[in-house]
């Protein structure tokens, strides 16, 4: 986050500034564990809670073999901007892991996600930091966090029979869709002439595209990593949800479609274009051969600064990603909140909550935006520091 640049719109005590450039506490483990006879696994975890103010600190576990304690520290801090923006009560934290858990059997990765806990018991036990899944994780690794500490609230995205929440899955997609939804409506498009690309379609993605097709969007192209689908005339998203998983993940068999290369489909001639899977896709090099006037950040850092620099003297027009895909973490919440209550939570109380503070959060940047005359993105990290730093005053930390 610019701190600098945000300051020349509101006002950020030098105390602030002191206390958001640098993470409030981070964890080195090392991680030493035999998971069964033949495998001896020893690693290195990093864990990061960059800033509390707000409440626990809240991100997800990744496993991964090229993670480290910059990028853990980066995601981190992400998470404190997107959860003030929508006005939850967390913080932001992450966990990762360096391992690559591609080969192992669920009883190895329990073993190893229960030597985890134990790591970190004192942080997860008193509240400070609450886990979901990310990279490499689930949900059954969530209850497997649960199993350990016994402690319902301490961790979401759990399997709904385990304190899990209804619509979890998709909540992502879900508050994707929304804000796509929203922005449509701010620039007068209509739905059912508006054509969307979605890169990617894992979870957020395949999700997205769902929804957007129940709103009445025209979804004509559609990519994973076996390659890309474009079909002038609109895609039945419904219909390829359900036969991208009969058919073993493979969109490629699944659609009767123009096939495109993966990497073209970012080129297409749509009106929205909605970056789902890895970050950086769209860069300095590539950024000239985007022709959607709109962009929608599902996934995080899509867009480089770079490549925004140059879309932005185009005048392409980009919800970023701590507003767009911000469903997960609010689901999050709701899960979080039940657990707490001990109430139950149905399947459209949990998209209304997602629907809500979507679209409370982007009336808030609409307006910051035309009253500033800032780009999406800029008025978005106005309001998640002003959150953030008003939090730090009234907790006397200011």
């Amino acid at each position: 986050m610019d701190l600098k640049r945000i300051g020349q719109f509101i006002d950020i005590p030098s105390t602030a500034v002191c206390l958001l450039e640098r993470p409030e506490k981070e964890i080195t483990l090392a991680i030493n564990i035999r998971v069964n006879q033949e495998k001896h696994i020893q690693t290195t975890a990093y864990v990061c809670l960059y800033n509390t103010a707000r409440g626990p600190a809240k991100g997800g576990i990744r496993f991964h073999p090229e993670v480290n304690l910059l990028e853990t520290r980066k995601l981190a801090e992400l998470m404190v901007w997107k959860t003030a923006l929508v006005g939850i009560p967390f913080g932001g934290g992450k966990t990762g892991v360096m391992v690559d858990t591609l080969g192992f059997t669920r009883a190895e990765k329990t073993v190893l996600v229960k030597e985890l806990v134990h790591l970190i018991r004192n942080e997860l036990n008193c509240g400070d930091y609450i886990p979901a899944p990310d990279m490499g994780t689930d949900a059954h690794d969530m209850a497997t966090i649960f199993g350990e500490t016994h402690i319902l609230e301490c961790v979401t995205g759990k399997p709904p029979r385990v304190g899990g929440l209804p619509g979890r899955e998709e909540a992502t997609g879900r508050g994707v869709a929304t804000a796509t939804s929203l922005m449509a409506q701010q620039h007068r498009l209509d739905p059912a002439k508006t054509t969307v690309a979605v890169q990617g379609f894992g979870n957020v993605g395949s999700w997205t595209a769902y929804f957007l097709h129940s709103l009445g969007f025209k979804v004509t192209g559609i990519s994973d990593i076996t390659g890309a689908c474009f079909l002038p005339q609109g895609i039945d998203t419904h219909k390829l949800k359900k036969d991208f998983c009969i058919n073993g993940n493979n969109l490629a068999s699944c659609i009767d479609c123009t096939k495109i290369k993966r990497d073209e489909l970012l080129e297409q001639p749509v009106d929205i274009l909605i970056p789902a899977a890895a970050g950086g896709i769209i860069t300095k090099n590539n950024a000239h051969k985007i022709e959607a006037k709109y962009i929608v950040e599902a996934a995080n850092n899509p867009v480089t600064p770079e490549a925004e620099e140059i879309l932005n003297e185009r005048g392409t027009i980009i919800l970023p990603d701590i507003l767009a895909n911000a469903g997960g973490v609010i689901a999050s919440y709701v899960e979080w909140r039940q657990a707490r209550s001990g109430s139950l939570t149905p399947r459209e109380e949990t998209y209304q909550v997602i629907d809500s503070a979507i679209t409370d959060s982007f009336k808030e940047v609409i307006a910051i935006a035309a009253e500033k005359k800032i780009p999406y993105r800029l008025a978005a990290e106005v309001k998640a520091v002003q959150e953030v730093v008003e939090a730090m005053k009234d907790r006397g930390w200011l």
